[in-house]
């Protein structure tokens, strides 16, 4: 899995690019968040370990995926809250997917207190 990660982490699409800019070096909300996360067999495109929150971004490749629903049953069942983002949003619409992130990080830590 580490390996694979790492190829993911050096070849991200242009979303994962993009908001990665945003979330990297702790700089959003102070939330401290990786890329290419491995948890329970899956790589999550980006994870806040101490939240316990994982984002995944999707393009037009996941429309009705079985794999991505069980992906995201197996991350949750790891104690982990997934929010989903679809590529065009984050490329169109930045700043409503750093709102949506910034709610669920202030939920995180309101569940966590």
């Amino acid at each position: 899995m580490t390996r694979v990660a790492r190829r993911l982490r050096n070849t991200p699409t242009d979303a994962e690019q993009s908001l990665w800019g945003h979330l990297r070096a702790s700089r959003f909300e102070g939330a401290k968040f990786t890329r290419q996360f491995p948890i329970g067999g899956f790589i999550v495109d980006f994870a806040c370990r101490s939240l316990r929150l994982a984002i995944e971004l999707d393009g037009g490749q996941h429309a009705q995926s079985l794999t991505d629903a069980n992906c995201t049953r197996i991350v949750e069942a790891h104690g982990y809250r997934v929010i989903r983002f679809w590529n065009n949003e984050v490329l169109g619409n930045i700043d409503g997917v750093l709102a949506a992130i910034a709610r669920e990080i202030a939920l995180a830590r309101s569940v966590g207190t």
